[in-house]
């Protein structure tokens, strides 16, 4: 078989092969999400437990520097996160409990508080008031006379709700144990596992810059959000308002959803200012509060704390944010913002795929026939 013969043929096997591959690929991207939504009582947990992990290594690797063993240093790290985690659930899940308790109760009164807005819109007035009778005569109602035990601890309130909740905590935690544990021995054989220092080299920046940008975020924007709790819990605290310190945790959460839990935090305010004061003035201040600490926040606190070494795409940002939320709820939009960090890490260390390039490189396509009888032409002249 000729030189030129072999050519084409591998031209052609080069691009099958990628053609076959590219297929493959888009349709495993297709798949995954599909895969994950599936399977997040697995997923969801295992995702969550890496990310608070990665989240944790830094002050693993500061304990490791005061000669702890990494097997203590992993507990302590479990431990501290434990308590710093059920302590903020406590102050919220206990006192929420009493709150959607008593609701069915105080929908008169946000009736009564919303009357003077609704007389400005006399052509919804009739909607309003068939929507709070039914309200007030369906299933709500019933729960009026249903008699609900308020949990007062975090495992009584697992224990009530959501048994499988307990399994899939304690699997996240020994996740976060385990790859604690191991993270140093993971890591050393990760990097000489290499073949070229260059290689080992590149590894050990990517490893480092995901740990880096992972928990300075994770980190960064839970003290911010602390902060901001905790004001907003103090200013409702000054204006009477029951529970602050619920309120303040639930905007702290909130906030760690960008967008759409300030606003989510602000409508619940509003609800829970409607459920306590007579003038609807009044009840719209803690909303009006929360709202006016978050536009601090978000302003001119975390762009000045967090710099531009953070600084995402606001797109990439909301397409993390839809997609996660959709694939998880809740829990996926508290990852979202996390998981695009290691995404983009990774990618911005490991370099872009060139699909265009990997389809139509050169050797994947014939040569045009008109073009290959003009180098045929030109090689003719110079050997004549």
């Amino acid at each position: 078989m000729k030189l030129p013969e072999q050519q084409e043929i591998n031209r052609r096997r080069d691009r099958l092969l990628a053609s076959i591959a590219l297929t493959a690929g888009i349709g495993l991207m297709l798949a995954l999400p599909f895969a994950l939504r599936a399977g997040a009582e697995f997923f969801l947990p295992l995702t969550a437990a890496l990310v608070i992990a990665i989240a944790l290594v830094p002050l693993l690797e500061w304990m490791e520097r005061h000669r702890l063993p990494s097997g203590l240093a992993a507990l302590l790290a479990v431990i501290g996160f434990l308590v710093v985690a059920n302590t903020a659930l406590v102050l919220i899940i206990v006192p929420a409990t009493d709150w959607f308790r008593i609701l069915p109760q105080r929908l008169p009164q946000i009736q009564a508080n919303l009357a003077p807005l609704i007389d400005f819109y006399s052509n919804l007035q009739r909607f309003v008031d068939e929507t709070v009778q039914m309200l007030a005569t369906g299933p709500v109602a019933a729960a009026q006379t249903a008699t609900v035990d308020t949990p007062r601890s975090l495992l009584q309130f697992a224990a009530m709700s959501a048994p499988a909740a307990i399994i899939q905590m304690v699997f996240a935690l020994l996740i976060i144990y385990f790859f604690l544990a191991g993270w140093t021995r993971l890591r050393r054989r990760t990097i000489n596992s290499r073949d070229s220092f260059d290689g080992a080299l590149a590894v050990a920046r990517v490893i480092q810059n995901v740990v880096d940008a992972t928990s300075a975020y994770v980190i960064t924007i839970a003290v911010i959000n602390l902060c901001l709790g905790l004001a907003v819990a103090l200013a409702l605290w000054l204006i009477g308002m029951p529970s602050p310190l619920m309120w303040g945790g639930i905007v702290a959460l909130l906030n760690f959803i960008p967008y759409f839990g300030p606003m989510l935090a602000a409508v619940l305010l509003a609800l829970g200012g409607l459920m306590v004061f007579d003038d609807v003035w009044v009840a719209m201040m803690p909303a009006a509060l929360q709202v006016g600490f978050h536009l601090v926040e978000a302003n001119v606190i975390t762009p000045t704390v967090l710099g531009r070494r953070l600084t995402m795409n606001p797109l990439l940002i909301l397409v993390s944010l839809t997609f996660w939320g959709w694939v998880w709820g809740t829990p996926g939009a508290l990852l979202g913002v996390p998981l695009l960090i290691i995404i983009q890490t990774v990618v911005s260390a490991a370099g872009t795929p060139d699909i265009a390039g990997f389809l139509f490189e050169q050797g994947t396509l014939t040569v045009a026939p008109r073009k290959e009888s003009d180098e045929n032409a030109k090689t003719a002249d110079a050997d004549g």
